[in-house]
Order: C-alpha cells, then structure tokens, then sequence
C-alpha cells in the first residue's frame, strides 16, 4: 500500500478515536445534568441560534431525523427547557425556543462539554492542538466543498 494511502487511513481512524473519546466524555459529563447529547445538542443549537427555530430547522442542524428530533423535543418541553408555540404566519407551523431554565441547564451543558474536551485533550501541548485543528480546518474544508457538488 502507498504511503499516501496509508497516512489517509491514519487520518480517518485516528480522528474517529478522538472522536469517539470526545464524545464518550461529553455523555459522562451530561449525564449528570440528566441530558442525552442528543438533547443537549438540540439545545445548544437553540442557543447558538439566539432565537426560536422551527422543529424542521433544528432537524437539519443536530442531523437527527425528524422523528428524532421530536421525541428530544417532547422529552425537553416536558423538563420545561423548550416551549413550543404557534405560527402566527402559518397554521400548520410551529417555533421552538428557550426557556430560561433551558438556557440555564445549556450554558451548563456548554462548560460540562468543555471539560470533557480538556479531560481528553490534558497534556498535550496547546501548539500541537491549534496545529491539529488548523489542519482538520483545511482538510474539511475541501471536503465540505466536494460533498455539495
């Protein structure tokens, strides 16, 4: 096998494992708020999103299905994170948005995720790191472009 072809499969395995590392931690730490990462994802996209979104938008922006996406928004209506209103513009519509005790448990979700993140990543040199995530930036960057082609 080529050595290109190698460092290509190094590439994707080692950046699933860090992946998977990452995300194993973020599920310990959001475990202890009582959040899945799927609604803790929901909820931050919420909250990246400054204001209400329709359930179809949230869909798009987690990747869940949108069967996915309302079972976590029944789940978080009933924890009193989300509220759900009407559409004054369509009937058929609706918008989600944060409730304050919702942006409270996200703003918590956000610094339980940052600590998964230094768990993980403690001890290795912040040059390496910005290196590592500048690289990723470019490499997903063309790869981005390829898949909307």
């Amino acid at each position: 096998m080529a050595p290109d072809a190698i460092a290509r499969l190094s590439l994707g395995k080692r950046a699933s494992r860090l992946a998977d590392q990452v995300e194993q931690a973020t599920k310990a730490e959001l475990a202890e708020l009582g959040l899945t990462y799927a609604e803790f994802d929901v909820l931050a996209a919420l909250r990246r999103a400054g204001g209400p979104l329709r359930p179809s938008e949230l869909t798009r922006s987690v990747l869940l299905t949108s069967g996915g996406t309302s079972n976590v928004l029944q789940r978080l209506v009933a924890a009193g994170y989300v509220e759900r209103e009407a559409d004054q513009g369509d009937a058929r519509g609706r918008w989600v948005r944060l409730t304050d005790t919702g942006a409270a448990v996200t703003d918590q979700g956000m610094a339980a995720s940052a600590r998964a993140y230094e768990d993980v990543l403690a001890g290795i040199p912040a040059g390496a790191i910005a290196a590592a995530a500048d690289a990723l930036r470019e490499i997903v960057a063309v790869t981005d472009r390829r898949r909307r082609r």
